[in-house]
């Protein structure tokens, strides 16, 4: 007798879900980005991680575990030295080699999205709540930043009856050099859009821009940020090494503002929503701060 072909799906999605199911639930956590490393804490899973990467700054208590150097340059040694089960990152974790080689010692290799868009997200977070056993934690955690974006929304809509969306530039630093302009695609683009801004830069992704170039793009608002430097001293070094920034609309009219460079590193992050209210504030000065509260 030939089976009815939903139901030899549905057979095979039962046993697939019960294959799952058996299988044990990693202990022994190395989480490499910041957002992932965060959402993990947020979901409950503080008492499994062993070891981060170094954009693994919140919340403070992590900073304490071992580290396992920057998500990019990832060594074998350092992490199988921590005995992990898992290891989770995203697709901007490596160098390749070394992920072979973790897995061919016996660590289970999670490989995320590091996309910067709500449908990613819930995929994300769906994954980390199966992997932590929770996954009824993980939708409400989800729900609440859903709604909270939500509230931004409202609140961005009502400050732009009154004033139009400023031109904003964002630009990634290393102590001050060449900076890279954040564009379509990327995390900071997400950030810009939903505080209520119009990104100026048009290309995918991270690119170093000319002088003549930043000076053509004109920003109303400057945000900044630098992998090494932190306050006065990344602003200083920046238009120490780019003077030209001295001459956009944004410098001129003292509207620089700076962000902590892990809020986009590993896709969106559970701080996003509370670095948008303060975005959105500066954004649209005359308008009332938009709460964080339900």
């Amino acid at each position: 007798m030939r089976l009815n072909p939903y139901l030899a799906g549905l057979c095979a999605a039962f046993l697939c879900a019960r294959a799952l199911a058996a299988e044990p639930l990693p202990q022994r956590w190395v989480s490499a980005g910041s957002s992932l490393s965060e959402w993990i804490v947020a979901l409950g899973g503080q008492d499994k991680l062993v070891g981060v990467d170094s954009t693994s700054q919140h919340p403070a208590a992590i900073k304490a575990l071992a580290s396992i150097g920057y998500q990019r340059q990832l060594a074998a040694e350092g992490i199988l030295s921590l005995e992990p089960d898992i290891l989770v990152g995203t697709e901007e974790m490596g160098p390749p080699p070394v992920l072979e080689q973790l897995e061919d010692a016996g660590v289970r290799i999670e490989t995320l999205s590091a996309r910067a868009d709500l449908p990613t997200l819930e995929r994300n977070l769906g994954r980390l709540g199966e992997l932590l056993g929770d996954q009824p934690r993980a939708a409400r955690v989800l729900a609440g930043f859903r709604q909270t974006l939500e509230r931004q929304a409202a609140w961005v809509a009502a400050a732009q009856r009154d004033q139009e969306a400023p031109r904003v530039l964002l630009l990634l630093g290393h102590a001050g050099s060449r900076p890279m302009a954040a564009g379509r695609g990327t995390a900071a683009a997400w950030l810009i859009e939903h505080a209520g801004g119009r990104n100026v830069s048009e290309h995918a992704g991270y690119r170093a821009l000319s002088s003549e170039a930043l000076m053509a793009l004109d920003p109303q608002v400057l945000i900044f940020t630098d992998r090494s430097l932190d306050g006065e001293a990344a602003r200083a070094a920046l238009f120490r090494e780019n003077p030209a920034l001295a001459a956009t609309r944004a410098a001129k009219d003292g509207r620089l503002l700076v962000i902590d460079p892990t809020l986009l590193v590993g896709g969106l992050g559970p701080r996003l929503p509370a670095a948008l209210a303060e975005l959105s504030a500066a954004f649209y000065p005359t308008a009332r701060k938009v709460s964080q509260q339900p």
